[in-house]
């Protein structure tokens, strides 16, 4: 189920920074700042079960950042 959500802000970001690319960092940054909260929490846990339990949130982030940032570029390619 959190897989299908991530999923889903990544595609609603990517959209979104393609139509509107300068309004769409702050909603980016918000959903990294979520994950980087679940992160840290996840990561409080003893030994190697905070890096597992850390390591789905890290990758969502960059997923987050990476189609934000894959839809500016598109936007930038565009000829018009």
């Amino acid at each position: 189920m959190v897989i299908v959500g991530v999923i889903g802000i990544c595609v609603v970001l990517a959209v979104l920074a393609f139509f509107i690319p300068r309004l769409s960092r702050h909603p980016e940054r918000g959903t990294q700042r979520t994950l980087g909260a679940g992160a840290r929490a996840g990561g409080k846990a003893p030994g190697p079960l905070g890096r597992l339990f850390s390591k789905p949130f890290h990758s969502s982030s960059r997923a987050v950042g990476r189609s934000g940032s894959a839809g500016r570029r598109v936007r930038g390619r565009m000829p018009f």
